[in-house]
């Protein structure tokens, strides 16, 4: 693929390099040259000068500090973030309310899944599109609404954290208690894997990381899909639940399909992925919307296959699930009734590989957010605006950085304590407003984002984006105020 080149006859190159082997490369100095096109670097990304020089050749040309976006097409072998956000953004209790949602109703709320994956590819192509088109972290935009943003954000990445982090680790370590009743008890499991998750993503970038969570992502998918069609879907029901239908006492089910599985800060988290994989300027955006689409398509199958597990092995039978994480435990005893252990323990497998997946997106993923969060605070108070946020994440510094390895921490220690602790009433409740009004807060801010002057007027809002985001909005706002009300007050 060719290279963008300046005009400049020298550079101090500093190359930046993704898992596909673009470089990037900034130079400085001054000189002539034929210019060929080949550039400094040996990969897709623009080479920006900020010397003087006089050049001709084949390669496009970047003045000083402009960045040069040469559109690329978009091909499976790019494929990467999308991977990470779909293993990320679907744990197990997302899985167990697809579950009960099938048990309690059969295959009528197969449509809600397929509108849920809908708006969700719409949410996260508009994350991925602002840091793209603007060449900004999605900090920085949500800064330019005003100093409500930081604030909220300030408390609810803390709190939200802390307790978040002793959930994951408890989610892990229930499948390997399941597998393994003779070891170590389930306290003992979840310290295991916090630290596991806590050291893997201390001492590997991006690339790894991305690599690691396609094999947790594979081996969810294969075990959800297998015991799927194991469970011997009834196709013409199948093809019934299409149609949308509300049944009695089904709103708020409806209303969580669409809205809630594979809704999390995880989408917000996406455009920095898209960042961390050397995707920096508006050239990547077909590539970033195929990489999209797979994401969701990909969680809409695993919502699909759930509710069918639900409706065929649970509401045929009235089977009841625990609520909670440990409503799969119970799946796992029933399946192990029906089919034998061999596809208990495989189901195991998946449930692990489903909350220690969301586990490892999360250490990564929000680290990379709060660390930009930290930055863009800390230049502000002292009148720096540096606008290389999206380079500091494609380069890698972000990872790197005191404030990325800090909420590591904070998602790791803290939690842990919290796991030999009964959960602070207060604490509990603040947890839950401040996550529930999360996603209402990133929907509504992306369209005010995306429809303002902060963005190029070729990336802005289309009528169709503005519909998915505002009714995903609306949709998310319901939702905010029915978990408000169901919390413990």
């Amino acid at each position: 693929m060719a290279d963008s080149t300046d005009s400049t006859g020298t550079a101090d190159s500093r190359g930046t390099t993704d898992s596909t082997g673009a470089t990037g490369a900034t130079g400085a100095g001054a000189g002539t040259g034929p210019g060929t096109g080949a550039g400094t670097g040996a990969g897709a990304d623009a080479v920006i000068g900020t010397g003087t020089g006089t050049g001709a050749g084949a390669g496009a040309v970047a003045g000083a500090g402009e960045a040069v976006s040469r559109p690329r097409k978009s091909s499976w072998k790019y494929i990467g973030p999308g991977i990470v956000v779909a293993a990320t953004g679907v744990g197990a209790g997302d899985l167990v309310a697809t579950l009960i949602a099938g048990s309690k109703f059969g295959y009528t709320l197969l449509w809600a899944a397929v509108i849920g994956c809908v708006v969700k590819i719409s949410l996260a192509e508009a994350a991925g599109r602002w840091h793209l088109a603007t060449g900004r972290t999605l900090f920085d935009g949500w800064r330019s609404l005003g100093n409500w943003t930081t604030v909220y954000f300030a408390v609810y990445v803390l709190v939200w954290g802390f307790v978040y982090g002793a959930t994951a680790m408890s989610s892990s370590a229930l499948p390997i208690v399941a597998l393994f009743p003779d070891g170590p008890g389930l306290k003992t499991w979840a310290v295991i894997t916090g630290l596991t998750g806590l050291v893997f993503v201390w001492f590997n970038r991006y690339a790894v990381f991305e690599k690691a969570m396609t094999v947790l992502i594979g081996m969810k998918f294969l075990v959800v899909m297998y015991v799927a069609v194991r469970v011997a879907p009834d196709l013409g029901e199948a093809v019934a639940g299409l149609v949308p239908v509300l049944p009695d006492g089904s709103l708020f089910y409806t209303l969580g399909l669409i809205g809630g599985v594979g809704g999390t800060i995880t989408m917000a988290a996406y455009g920095y992925w898209v960042n961390a994989k050397g995707w920096t300027n508006s050239g990547w955006m077909k590539v970033m919307r195929l990489d999209n689409r797979v994401a969701y398509i990909t969680t809409g199958l695993f919502v699909v296959a759930m509710l069918i597990i639900g409706a065929e092995l649970l509401h045929s039978s009235q089977i009841a699930l625990t609520s909670g994480d440990r409503g799969l435990i119970d799946l796992g005893t029933v399946l192990e009734d029906r089919f034998g252990v061999v596809t208990a323990k495989l189901f195991l497998i998946g449930f692990f590989a489903t909350s220690f997946g969301a586990l490892m997106g999360v250490w990564h993923g929000v680290s990379l957010m709060f660390a930009d969060f930290v930055d863009r605070f800390v230049r502000e108070r002292k009148g720096v605006d540096r606008e290389d946020a999206v380079d500091m994440v494609a380069s890698g510094a972000r990872e790197r950085s005191f404030m990325f390895r800090a909420y590591l921490l904070w998602l790791t220690f803290p939690p842990i304590a919290l796991l030999f602790l009964d959960e602070p009433f207060g604490l509990v409740v603040v947890y839950g407003v401040l996550g529930a009004f999360f996603m209402p807060f990133l929907a509504l801010t992306l369209v005010w984002l995306l429809n303002s002057s902060r963005t190029p007027a070729e990336w802005r809002n289309g009528v169709l984006s503005n519909v998915m985001l505002a009714a995903g909005g609306l949709l998310f706002v319901v939702l905010c105020v029915q978990q408000v009300r169901d919390l413990p007050w």
